[in-house]
């Protein structure tokens, strides 16, 4: 593997089939920092979705060469790993991650004719004020994960002292907004609205503040790292206040930081898609590999596989073809069939809870 450094941003080639790969496709994500569980996550999804197309012929008879960037979560990292992916002559990229990193980069693949398409971020301003027409995603939009999330609290927890916190990214800020807003307009009354910083360790002086307040349940907007710390020290200072959080969690990480007191926290995630019947094949190969296809692998592998079969219709990687194709076509994924609205919004089943019980996240039996 060679390594490339450039403006302080992290890229490593992987070759994938054959050296003399015409299209050059990357993913890009948080491989390293405190939340490189989800670029390993992309990484499995992408290194298997190039191995599967590579090994039925290609695209258009052509095969894959996938480059893998970093960004760290960080906008100023992901606009230089944009840039050197531009200058790789990358035609696709599914990626990034974090809100905070796709919504600077896709301006980078607006300007320079690069298909985009994120499987994990969620903040509505990617697609609403996205920069071009070659900007999509095939995860949902935190004000749909922000509307099923703010029901459900005020459905389930009437008379509670609910309060919402987030972490200040696009991200977490987002989507605590977005449930708090909709909890609101169902009826209900915040008991507290906070923001922590992230990366630090010690939040007991959140936490102290929650306790002060007799919170019964705490809506996190934000990453599971922190999340993780902040539900383990709630349990330290005898508290049983009720984790809620999004689909940031979806990592067996978050129980590896909580332990036993991560037992109940509720989170919201789309549905499954380990559990589709023709995603099997694809979590059996990543299975047996010793990769994982939890959380966003199997949407890393789906935006390949739209992109792909965008550009088999085509007939061409070109970038004005791939983004008709994309915008007019359904797509065969192991997500299901799936097709993009006139924003690049993905059209699949929206977002549904789960629990954390035993170590394992599921969904919610209610």
């Amino acid at each position: 593997m060679k390594k490339i450094f450039l403006a302080g941003a992290a890229m490593s080639l992987v070759m994938t089939g054959s050296a003399w790969a015409e299209i050059i496709i990357a993913t890009v994500g948080p491989m390293t920092g405190q939340y490189a569980t989800f670029g390993e996550q992309m990484k499995a999804g992408a290194e298997q979705a190039v191995a599967d197309i590579n090994a039925a012929g290609g695209v258009n008879g052509e095969m894959l060469r996938l480059e893998l960037g970093d960004d760290a979560c960080d906008a100023r990292q992901a606009v230089a790993v944009a840039n050197q992916l531009a200058g790789e002559g990358v035609v696709f990229v599914a990626g990034h991650f974090c809100s905070g990193s796709s919504i600077p980069a896709s301006d980078v693949y607006a300007e320079e004719g690069i298909i985009q398409i994120s499987p994990g971020s969620t903040n509505p301003t990617f697609t609403d004020e996205r920069p071009g027409p070659g900007i999509y995603r095939v995860c949902g939009r935190d004000d749909q994960q922000g509307e099923v999330a703010g029901n459900f609290l005020m459905e389930h927890f009437p008379d509670a002292k609910v309060a919402f916190v987030h972490d200040k990214s696009a991200y977490g800020k987002g989507l605590a907004d977005e449930t708090m807003r909709v909890y609101e307009a169902a009826g209900g009354t915040p008991a507290l609205y906070e923001a922590y910083t992230a990366g630090e360790k010690d939040y007991s002086a959140l936490v102290s503040k929650l306790k002060q307040e007799g919170i019964d349940v705490l809506y996190v907007g934000g990453y599971h790292t922190e999340a993780g710390l902040i539900a383990r020290q709630l349990r330290e200072q005898g508290m049983d206040t009720l984790l809620v959080s999004g689909d940031a969690l979806v990592t067996d990480e978050y129980w590896a930081i909580t332990g036993e007191a991560g037992e109940g926290t509720l989170m919201t995630f789309s549905p499954d898609p380990r559990k589709n019947e023709i995603a099997k094949p694809v979590v059996d190969a990543l299975l047996a590999a010793g990769k994982t296809a939890e959380g966003y692998a199997l949407y890393t592998y789906a935006a390949i596989q739209a992109w792909a079969q965008a550009v088999e219709t085509a007939g061409t990687a070109d970038y004005d073809a791939v983004v008709e194709a994309l915008d007019a076509g359904t797509f065969q994924t192991v997500l299901g069939e799936l097709e993009f609205n006139e924003h690049g919004d993905v059209t699949l089943p929206g977002y549904v809870f789960y629990e954390w019980k035993d170590g394992q996240y599921d969904y919610l039996e209610q």
